[in-house]
């Protein structure tokens, strides 16, 4: 934003790095993560706070970042779904998400992945319907709920819908 007298700097710490740049104070954080840091893994769906396909992690709380300006978060730290994990060493939601099939068309994934990280964090995995309201503001087009749902209770080493038990990672 060279020569913009209404340019602000923000800096963050995104993904565990510190950056610093200039933005317009009308720019979301979702626009600043996707277009000036190019982490396109955190997704624009309604723009609205409606569908939860914007997910991030703020200072360790989940947000949807189509309703955050980007300097409202300056001096936060942020983490995308690009900080999980690697293609080569994925994190255990990543990798129930997989093994579950807890994905169809894969829009919506990213912040799926992310609430559901932020759920367990919370502490609200007590039951399917717990997992369901807290996770509420994430939307599937695709109708993967229930496989979410068992994504969810594999990491927090609970049982599926049907009541089996779901092996852990190093039974797997």
């Amino acid at each position: 934003m060279p020569n913009d007298p209404h340019a602000l700097t923000v800096t963050l710490r995104v993904n565990g790095e510190e950056t610093r740049f200039d933005v317009d104070p009308r720019t979301t954080l979702l626009d600043a993560l996707r277009d000036r840091l190019h982490l396109t893994g955190t997704k624009k769906g309604c723009g609205l706070g409606q569908c939860g396909a914007c997910t991030v992690h703020l200072d360790g709380r989940r947000i949807v970042s189509c309703l955050t300006l980007a300097v409202m978060a300056d001096g936060a730290s942020v983490t995308t779904i690009e900080g999980l994990g690697t293609p080569d060493a994925l994190h255990p939601m990543q990798e129930a998400f997989v093994a579950c099939d807890a994905f169809q068309c894969g829009y919506c994934t990213p912040g799926q992945i992310m609430s559901a990280v932020a759920l367990l964090q919370e502490g609200h995995c007590g039951s399917d319907e717990e997992i369901r309201e807290h996770m509420s503001g994430n939307l599937c087009r695709c109708g993967a709920y229930a496989n979410i749902v068992d994504a969810i209770r594999t990491v927090a080493g609970a049982t599926d819908r049907s009541g089996a038990a779901v092996p852990s990672r190093e039974d797997a």
